[in-house]
This record gives structure tokens, sequence and C-alpha cells, in this order.
């Protein structure tokens, strides 16, 4: 398959620290859908965390405890990420971060991504596309193309920059003769994580 005939989610966090494992959580989820090389639609919403959020973690994202005391525990909110993903290619900046926490949450309610979901990191493409750039943060990267930043750390503005990177790196994977999918993800992919949990005594993978 052509990969502008492809469909793509863009997905990004925000959390109160840097290890799902050890127990930090989600604030936030945003994704952004790419149909035929153009955004089509767009998920967001915040995360009751049900734990502090530490300052420096809100420092950077700026969501205080006040924004998310109504907000939609996980197990609400993530069947609905994972209705919007659907059968697309998830797709981030330094994605194995997000699908960290996205995919341990989504084990802690049963539930995981299809196991024929691919994953493609807009980091790596950086990498190779970009080999001149001293710095492949998402703003630099963003910088290097001449696209605007309208708001940094927040999961809507960084799903939807992502987004607009990740079509130019399909230009230029077309001019570089890897205009398939398979292609692509054969150069571009990331494995998704997988965690064991411990279910009436028996250890189950998600």
């Amino acid at each position: 398959m052509k990969i502008k005939q492809t469909e793509f989610v863009i997905i990004d966090t925000e959390t109160t620290g840097l290890s799902a494992t050890n127990g930090d959580r989600m604030v936030e989820i945003a994704a952004v859908k790419i149909r035929n090389g153009e955004i089509s639609e767009r998920f967001e919403s915040l995360i009751n965390p049900e734990r502090s959020v530490p300052e420096g973690a809100q420092n950077i994202h700026k969501i205080t405890k006040e924004m998310l005391k109504n907000a939609p525990k996980a197990e609400k909110i993530l069947p609905d990420v994972l209705h919007f993903i659907g059968g697309a290619c998830v797709v981030g900046h330094n994605i194995k971060f997000d699908l960290d926490f996205l995919c341990y949450q989504l084990s802690l309610i049963r539930r995981k991504l299809k196991n024929e979901t691919p994953a493609i990191d807009t980091l790596k493409m950086a990498k190779y596309f970009l080999p001149h750039l001293s710095n492949y943060s998402l703003s630099s990267v963003a910088l290097s193309f001449g696209i605007k930043i309208k708001e940094n750390h927040r999961a809507l503005a960084d799903a939807e920059l992502t987004a607009q990177i990740f079509i130019r790196f399909l230009d230029m994977a077309e001019e570089q003769k890897m205009g398939t999918f398979q292609k692509l993800f054969e150069k571009f992919n990331i494995p998704k994580p997988n965690f064991k949990i411990n279910l009436q005594g028996q250890e189950i993978l998600f």
C-alpha cells in the first residue's frame, strides 16, 4: 500500500513523570488522525491520574491538580483512545515513551493495542532524513521545516506539530523510493511494549 493511502494516528501524552512502571501516570492524551496525507480528525482528553502531580511535571506541561479534579479516569477514556486508533498505524516523536504509558495503563484495565498495530517513530525519521541537525527535539525538527510552534508540552499541540512534521517526512520518503508502507515500516518502526500483569496468581502478557 502507498504511504499516502495508509491511515496513521499520531499520539502524544503528558504525564506525572518518566516511568509508568514506577508509578507515574498520564494526565493528558491526544491523537491526530492522518488520511490521504492530511489531518482529518482529532481526539484529546485530560486524565485524572488518581495521584499527585509533582511540581516539576506541572512546570513543564502546566496541567494542575485543579484542572484534573473533574477529568475522566484512565479506565473511562482509554477505550475511546483504542476506538480512535482503530486499525491505523500509530506514530509519535520518541513514541516509545508514549507507548510505554499507553500500553501499561491499558494493561491495568485488561486492554491492549491490537497485536497487528504497527508503530513508527518520527525521531528515527528525523535522524535519517535530517542528519545535519544537532538537536532532534520536536521543536527543533519543526523549526528546521519552518513550522510555526503554537504551544509546547500540551498533548494536542504536540500531536498536531508531530503530524505536520510526519507529513513532510512522508513526502521525503516518497522522494527516496520509500513510497510504500512496508518500506516505511521496515525503516522506522519500533516494537510495541508488553507488560505482565498478575491476575489471580497468573501472569498474563498485555
